[in-house]
């Protein structure tokens, strides 16, 4: 099984990948406002059968502030465009947010034309966004002539690699959460037949697995637990429980 170096939350589960320092659900991608800059480490799948509504609600919000600024973006004259991207070619910050301010028009057509594939509105925006940085920094020295069609392409191929590693992604959670079922049906199985709590050698030997596929899965599986416990823990107001004197007693030690 393909281990992946970012948190990975399966809303399934909450079985979070391991080796991920927080090991929290995918982060919202900040998109700035000239969509110039990006947080590599924000890219953090997520695996969510249905959005919550809270999330559906902040796409929304989002995506009308971009139309916004995209109907507020002074166009430019062909003139103005020419020296901004032999400008933009040399390095100058100012003109490769201009040229990305007036062309995120291009990033949301294409993202309109890439939805339902795994990845909110936003987060296709703000990978188009990165292609499209490409496209303005690389133009000048392409020796390509139609810089719409250029960034286009940049902006396109960065979408779909960022839907391909999502797929990914969510292929790889999905085969977590079966093996950590697979884990717990013949832990408990073993239980019964032994009278005990099995060892990693005879649940490995069960599951035919590896003793280092074995332990790897408890800790997901333990992983899991804990944070359902947490979870549960925030829903449960103390005050509302009706302890005994005893319990009172037991809980103040």
């Amino acid at each position: 099984m393909a281990i992946l170096d970012a948190g990975c939350l399966c809303k399934t589960w909450n079985i979070a990948r391991l080796g991920s320092g927080k090991g929290t659900a995918q982060a919202r991608r900040k998109i700035e406002r000239m969509g110039v800059s990006r947080n590599q480490h924000d890219h953090a799948p997520r695996l969510d059968h249905a959005p919550r509504l809270d999330t559906v609600d902040s796409d929304a919000e989002t995506m009308r502030d971009l139309l916004r600024q995209v109907q507020t973006t002074r166009s430019l004259t062909d003139g103005e465009q020419e020296r901004l991207l032999e400008r933009a070619g040399l390095g100058d910050r100012a003109s490769q947010e201009r040229l990305v301010a007036v062309n995120l028009g291009l990033v949301i057509r294409l993202a309109d034309g890439r939805g339902d594939q795994g990845l909110s509105m936003p987060d296709l925006v703000q990978e188009g966004s990165i292609g499209l940085v490409e496209a303005v920094r690389t133009f000048a020295n392409s020796g390509e002539s139609d810089f719409v069609h250029y960034a286009e392409q940049h902006v396109g191929a960065q979408m779909d690699a960022a839907i391909a590693a999502e797929a990914a992604a969510t292929r790889d959670c999905e085969l977590l959460v079966a093996a950590a079922t697979d884990y717990e049906r013949t832990q408990l199985v073993l239980r019964i037949e032994l009278h005990r709590n099995a060892t990693e050698e005879e649940l490995a030997e069960k599951l035919e697995w590896t003793v280092e596929r074995t332990r790897y899965i408890a800790r997901v599986v333990a992983d899991a637990r804990h944070r359902h416990d947490e979870e549960m823990l925030e829903f449960i107001d103390p005050a509302a429980i009706d302890f005994d004197d005893d319990e009172r007693d037991e809980l103040g030690d």
